[in-house]
């Protein structure tokens, strides 16, 4: 009886509680249907484009597919036309560069193979029977081999890797394939003209219906990741002395302070869009065989910066902090380093940007190397002497990392200048930035001073008048 009634009442239980999941059903149908639909509204606001994108493809598939339902096209592919389709579904990227390097190695890995897998099946169709699949796999062997070896090599890698993949496969299938079957040659010239009306649709469409060039997107993110350190050493600086300001939400100076790992993780985009960008063609501002490296060689540079921003990023979190006399009496040069830096990343992603060279950069990163200078006059005085170690540990630890970041703008600057002597950069003396234009944001922002902590780079720069004078004239009075 015992065991009956308890039964009963797992049972009973089970059905309350699937009672309970079949009424919440709709609910959570309509929950998931809800955030499917803002998910959605979300990515077609942060880019409209890729619903262009997904129209194109479409509409080019719908294209293609009329070869099974137009009835002469039908009889002259037979079968074969379902290649067609399968090459948009394959090739069609979002990026142009992206389309035309699918596209090209596919067919041209498909030309080549079918060639030497033609050749192949000739040259062993005069061998005899019984020597015939012996050499077939052979050829299959060898050729496996060395383009997947090939495949190992990076520059290789990173431009061909698709088309040694469809060299493979397509060597491998006419080869065995052609062992039993007599129309080889029919069977070569039916996939391969598919597969080219496949990827000319694909690349027409790209290319004449929307386009989305990758290396406009690859200059966009360079300018952009430029512009995310200035802004990061804006939101440093009032953090890190307490600068309030009108109208600024904790949340807004949260997002610029983490703006350098926006940067930190565009390695992997960057290298991508400028493998997508050495296919296009030349397009607006853009020539064929722009220097796309030179944009990498920037990007690793920016990332260089953006490290030692995290590491400077982390004195705020730190448990050892300076005094705040301390922080008074660096604040001057500290400040006047972070708004001429801040100014030469403005200025040199506005001249990326607009692909015009400017002057002011160079002029911004001689003004912060002098305040280096001059702060690092002041933490080599006396005037600290007396004070524990540890309250002016913080500091200089702040101060050298600002140095440091100091010397990356000025490799930074140095590699945007060379685009212009392998592109058609104009030049203009007076290139303004915005936010940093006639607005003076600190009282100090004419006075010269720096810190170059053991950085031999910023010895070569005049003296300016060292803020331990200025300290020691204010003790006086």
């Amino acid at each position: 009886m015992q065991m009956s009634s308890s039964n009963q009442h797992t049972s009973s239980g089970l059905m309350s509680r699937g009672w309970v999941k079949l009424k919440a059903m709709p609910k959570g149908l309509k929950e998931k249907v809800f955030h499917f639909y803002g998910t959605a509204k979300e990515i077609q606001q942060d880019d409209p484009r890729r619903v262009i994108h997904a129209f194109k493809v479409g509409l080019t598939l719908t294209l293609v597919s009329l070869f099974y339902y137009y009835q002469p096209l039908y009889d002259s592919f037979g079968l074969s036309a379902m290649w067609a389709v399968m090459i948009v579904v394959v090739v069609f990227e979002y990026y142009v560069g992206a389309t035309l390097g699918k596209g090209l190695n596919r067919g041209l890995a498909t030309l080549l193979a079918g060639a030497l897998g033609v050749g192949a099946h000739y040259l062993t169709d005069l061998s005899g029977q019984t020597i015939e699949p012996i050499l077939i796999s052979f050829f299959v062997f060898l050729l496996a081999t060395i383009a997947t070896f090939i495949r190992f090599f990076p520059k290789i890698k990173a431009r061909y890797d698709y088309g040694l993949l469809i060299f493979i496969l397509t060597f491998s299938l006419i080869s065995v394939s052609g062992f039993r079957e007599d129309e080889i040659i029919e069977m070569a010239h039916k996939r391969f003209t598919t597969i080219l009306i496949g990827g000319s649709a694909c690349v027409m469409m790209s290319i004449f219906v929307c386009p989305v060039w990758a290396g406009e997107e690859l200059h966009s993110l360079i300018s952009l990741n430029l512009e995310s350190l200035a802004n990061f050493l804006q939101a440093f600086e009032d953090e890190y002395f307490k600068i309030s300001k009108e109208g600024e939400s904790k949340d807004d100076k949260t997002s610029l302070l983490e703006g350098y790992k926006i940067v930190l993780n565009s390695e992997s985009s960057e290298e991508s869009l400028a493998n997508f960008a050495r296919w296009e063609p030349g397009h607006g501002r853009f020539q064929f065989r722009h220097p796309w490296d030179k944009y990498l060689k920037i990007g690793t540079l920016t990332r260089q910066c953006a490290y030692r921003m995290e590491a400077l990023n982390s004195q705020l979190s730190s448990n050892l902090q300076a005094s705040a006399e301390i922080k008074s009496i660096i604040q001057e040069a500290c400040s006047e380093m972070c708004l001429e830096s801040r100014k030469a990343l403005k200025e040199l992603g506005m001249a990326m940007s607009i692909m015009r060279k400017s002057c002011l950069a160079d002029t911004h990163i001689a003004n912060s190397k002098s305040a280096a200078k001059s702060l690092n006059s002041l933490l080599q005085s006396n005037w600290w002497k007396e004070i524990d170690l540890l309250s002016i540990l913080p500091a200089g630890i702040m101060a050298s990392l600002l140095c440091d970041i100091v010397a990356c703008i000025e490799e930074i600057a140095a590699a945007v200048n060379e685009l212009p002597s392998f592109t058609y950069f104009e030049t203009a003396e007076t290139t303004k930035s915005p936010s940093e234009t006639s607005s003076t944001p600190h009282s100090y922002r004419n006075s010269h001073v720096v810190i170059p902590i053991g950085d031999s780079t910023l010895s070569d720069l005049p003296e300016s008048k060292s803020l331990s004078d200025q300290h020691n004239t204010h003790q006086a009075a």
